[in-house]
């Protein structure tokens, strides 16, 4: 699956100021929520944090990959954001996180799901790519960069 089919220039952001792992993960939601008809920013967030508590989605770098299943949800979508400042997210490296990217999945989606977090975590392993993402700006080169990345051989 392509990033460009999970994820648009409306759900992502840059430079966010959120203090904490709960105010992240609400911004995520309502971005997640803002052209998902069937779907409310509250079901969203509800998911999110229930993954959660189930274990930490921080992946080490400053890199968090929050997800969740959902009924309503009739195909995995994404949301992402930079923040102003990095905050403690129970990272395995113990490094606090200031790139989340987050999923939404159907109840019944596994292979997929797993698909897409494999890809998600090997993009977010390169270093060279995690820098020119700190260095974007502008929502645009963001969802460039997100989906017009390859791995690297």
């Amino acid at each position: 699956m392509q990033l460009s089919e999970l994820i648009n220039v409306n759900r992502i952001r840059n430079d966010v100021d959120v203090k904490s792992k709960k105010r992240a993960l609400e911004k995520l939601s309502s971005l997640i929520a803002q052209d998902q008809t069937q779907l409310d920013a509250s079901e969203i967030f509800d998911s999110l944090i229930s993954r959660e508590r189930l274990g930490a989605t921080g992946v080490g770098y400053g890199i968090a990959i929050p997800h969740g299943r959902i009924k309503n949800c009739k195909n995995i979508t994404g949301a992402f954001i930079q923040l102003k400042e990095a905050i403690d997210f129970n990272t395995p490296d113990n490094r606090p996180v200031d790139i989340l990217f987050a999923l939404i999945v159907p109840e019944e989606s596994t292979d997929e799901h797993l698909q897409v977090l494999a890809q998600l975590a090997s993009m977010f392993s390169e270093q060279s790519f995690r820098q020119e993402l700190r260095k974007s700006k502008s929502n645009e080169d963001t969802y460039q960069l997100l989906t017009s990345w390859q791995k690297s051989d």
